[in-house]
Parts: structure tokens; C-alpha cells; sequence
């Protein structure tokens, strides 16, 4: 298992294949994720969109896409982290956060935003980021949907 940067042609049919894999996102969710490898391969990394692929042989087991927030001073979102769910449980989402940080304070950001959803399905991952020193900054209330409320979390670099 090896980590790499480059977003290949082949990438948004691996993204979308992961996302739709894991069982938390809708059909219009998993077409985002495709859809901002896809604007990475027509415009490269000035569309502000960058990724990093958790590798293993010729197909991607995990990934993150992350970039900077317009308009503000060294701000970053991370909008995707999605693990296979063959790969999960082996510390693979850990290993691509924390290779996400450093090529954020690489690019000089200096704190990192995540969002997610007050459903229970995603209690884990708000585990997985307030265990990794993430401290919830913000719930926006009923903002997916009446009691599916937009956690707003964030990480000082």
C-alpha cells in the first residue's frame, strides 16, 4: 500500500466505486465525488481540488479530496475521506488524514475544516475525528434535512 497524488483518468470510476461502496452517501452525493476528480483531470490542480489515493496494486483502496477555502487566510476544507469497506478497520482512514494534514501545512494551511451529518450512521466518523483532535466548531440544525442537522468540525495545524 503506497500513497499518491496524481489523479489519473481511471480515478473517478475508482472514487465513485468507493463512495457508493461504503453505504453512506445518496446517488446525487457519489456523483459529486466523481465530478470533482473529474474537474481535477480537465483543469489540474488549479480548480482547487486536490487527492490523495490509498493505493493497494492497481487500485485505489481509500481516498481524500481537500482544498483551499476562497477567501481566506490559509483555510482548507477536507470534502471527501472514503475507505473501501474491504480496507476499513485496518487504520487506512488515519494513515490518509493524517497525510491530508501534512499536505495541507505543505500548501501553508494553518487550520482544516470537515462537515458531517448528525445521523447515526455517522457517529463513527465523528468519533474518527474528535479522536484524531478535531473539536466540533458548529451545528447548523436541519440543514440536510428536518433532524439531520451539518456538523461542522475543525483541526488547528
Amino acid at each position: 500500500m503506497y500513497l499518491r497524488r496524481d489523479v489519473r483518468p481511471e480515478d473517478p470510476d475508482h472514487v465513485e466505486r468507493i463512495v457508493a461502496s461504503t453505504g453512506f452517501f445518496n446517488p446525487e452525493e457519489i456523483q459529486v465525488a466523481r465530478s470533482l476528480v473529474e474537474e481535477h483531470l480537465r483543469n489540474g490542480p488549479g480548480c482547487g481540488y486536490h487527492f490523495l489515493f490509498a493505493q493497494r496494486g492497481d487500485r485505489p483502496a481509500g481516498y481524500a479530496c481537500y482544498g483551499p477555502i476562497l477567501g481566506t487566510d490559509r483555510r482548507f476544507d477536507l470534502y471527501w475521506i472514503a475507505v473501501d469497506p474491504a480496507h476499513q478497520k485496518m487504520g487506512l482512514g488515519r494513515l490518509l488524514l493524517e497525510a491530508t494534514e501534512e499536505a495541507v501545512r505543505a500548501l501553508g494551511g494553518r487550520k482544516i475544516y470537515v462537515e458531517t451529518s448528525s445521523r447515526a450512521l455517522y457517529e463513527p466518523t465523528r468519533r474518527f475525528y474528535l479522536k484524531a483532535g478535531y473539536g466540533i466548531e458548529a451545528v447548523l440544525q436541519d440543514f440536510y434535512a428536518p433532524e439531520d442537522h451539518k456538523i461542522i468540525l475543525s483541526k488547528t495545524l
